[in-house]
């Protein structure tokens, strides 16, 4: 006679703090990776893999193949998502590891246009896809694995450790690429971009050794001993949590604010408009990044005890004001400035937003949905949110200097998160085992207080 697994919120003693700090060692580990693309796209690929006689639409082809992993990311949702909901959080996340780090180290690996002509991009753009379907997964597992292991009155606090990751990650990444952008444009251009793409081997071993050790979470387990797993969680998703999927979708393109910042800013304050130089700017980012590391985990817990509705909202609608102060004192060129607004708003407003996401999302959907959920309505939306980038680009005109425009299309894309902020329910004192439980026949959710 099989034995009943635990309750959802009986995880043994240390068992969510090991969760927690997988994810964020796994994340970080993972979005290192993803982030060191955003940087070359930005700064190198325009001269290595594409036409440099026409810089302009140079640049703007690179920061395409940026956006081309969001755009596999839907994909990647569908089959991770479903694979997770059936088998398992922890088989995703080792498996989204290992196929983010072997893609990296191919793309560092990759013959340039002047070695092999089209070729060359069109390798990158392959690279550039698995890359994306790995990322797909990768958020919606780590978050799926926290939450579920978490106590229930600190959910987000513990889930927000997988998004402090990312920008763990992303510091990373900028630290790296540093040293790398300093380097004479000689060497930068023939080998010194490709070394931080040949660490990510490193990175693999790392986060396999590390994610191999997690435990299961008691909350899948219980799921899959009485009930049993979902066959096609994407039906089930369809049919009784479309509201909350297109409410993640909506609120996911909040990420276009971290991807105009990472990719496009860059681009314009190192450009010919503006003559900022890399290393500066790539400082920018590497101390908006640190301050991001404190304020994640701190406006989680506030949202443990406010809700996550109010602390998502500050993050939204704050961010539409911040990125205009930030892309304006980029126009100035005064550095000092430019420094003091990006950290204020990437580093403290947006964390806002990015550090209550993985609960709040999370706690719309049951177990036996929750991967897919997710990763389904996230990675649609972080679609969008990569693309931003290319609309951006183009927005900015020829020269890519109209800051105002540009600032405009972020604000325009803040506002459906503030709406599926406002549209949805308050779970942060939800049981966790009553998280995305309906009642018959209501199409709503029944709230379910957090006993002691």
């Amino acid at each position: 006679m099989s034995v009943p697994a635990p309750p959802h919120d009986a995880s043994p003693p240390g068992q969510p703090r090991k969760a927690a700090a997988a994810a964020w060692i796994g994340s970080a580990l993972e979005y290192y990776d993803f982030f060191i693309y955003g940087s070359a796209a930005a700064l190198i690929f325009p001269e290595v893999f594409f036409d440099d006689s026409d810089p302009a639409t140079a640049t703007l082809l690179s920061l395409a193949t940026f956006g081309v992993a969001y755009a596999a990311r839907p994909l990647g949702a569908l089959f991770l998502g479903h694979v997770g909901d059936r088998l398992g959080r922890k088989k995703i996340m080792v498996f989204t590891l290992v196929l983010m780090g072997l893609s990296t180290f191919l793309i560092g690996c990759l013959p340039t246009r002047s070695q092999v002509g089209t070729l060359a991009p069109v390798l990158l753009v392959l690279c550039r896809v698995l890359q994306g379907i790995s990322a797909a997964g990768e958020q919606a597992s780590a978050n799926s694995m926290t939450l579920e292991h978490a106590p229930p009155d600190r959910r987000g606090f513990f889930t927000s450790f997988t998004l402090s990751g990312t920008q763990g990650g992303q510091l990373l990444a900028t630290l790296v690429f540093i040293p790398v952008a300093a380097l004479p444009e000689e060497h930068l251009l023939s080998w010194g971009w490709r070394v931080p793409f040949w660490l990510s081997v490193a990175v693999a071993v790392v986060g396999w050794v590390i994610r191999r050790r997690l435990d299961e979470t008691p909350a899948f387990e219980q799921q899959t001993a009485t009930e049993g797993v979902v066959k096609l969680p994407l039906v089930v998703l369809v049919r009784e949590h479309w509201a909350d999927v297109l409410r993640v979708v909506a609120g996911a393109l909040i990420a276009s604010v971290s991807t105009i910042f990472t990719v496009w800013a860059l681009a314009y304050a190192t450009g010919d408009s503006v003559g900022m130089s890399r290393s500066s700017m790539l400082w920018v980012g590497a101390l908006a990044n640190v301050v991001a590391l404190a304020a994640i985990p701190l406006w989680a817990a506030l949202s443990d005890r406010v809700g996550r509705r109010p602390v998502f909202l500050v993050g939204a609608a704050g961010s539409a004001v911040a990125m205009f102060l930030f892309l304006w004192a980029i126009s100035t060129g005064s550095y000092p400035l430019t420094l003091v607004l990006g950290v204020l708003a990437f580093g403290v407003v947006y964390s806002a937003a990015n550090g209550v996401w993985p609960s709040f999302y999370g706690e719309m959907f049951p177990t036996r949905v929750r991967l897919s959920g997710v990763a389904i309505g996230t990675q649609i939306g972080f679609a969008v949110a990569g693309f931003a980038v290319t609309f951006a680009a183009q927005i900015a005109g020829p020269d890519g200097d109209d800051w105002f425009a540009v600032s405009l299309f972020t604000a325009a894309l803040c506002v459906p998160p503030v709406l599926a902020a406002l549209t949805a329910r308050e779970t942060h004192r939800t049981a966790t085992e009553r998280l995305g439980e309906r009642v018959p026949g209501s199409g709503t959710e029944r709230p379910a207080k957090v006993t002691a």
